[in-house]
């Protein structure tokens, strides 16, 4: 089993605006012989995560959003 990183675009960027547009939302690894991997930064550029995948030798898994009709109201 490969390492497998999962990966969300962030909701509150613009388009235009030049920030990072992803979250990493959690990092698996097949066994306990692999490598871990530990995540430093809160957000990153595409390429950065294909790169990051690519030398670890990982799969980018990539998240859709969920409709907002399928989302719960905040409780008040």
């Amino acid at each position: 089993m490969t390492i497998k990183v999962y990966v969300r675009e962030r909701l509150k960027v613009g388009s235009g605006v030049k920030e990072p547009r992803y979250r990493v939302v959690a990092v698996t690894a097949g066994s306990a012989e692999e490598a871990k991997m530990k995540i430093k930064a809160a957000h990153f550029r595409k390429l950065e995560i294909e790169q990051i995948a690519k030398d670890v030798n990982a799969e980018v898994v990539y998240l859709h959003p969920m409709p907002e009709n399928k989302r719960g109201s905040m409780k008040k």
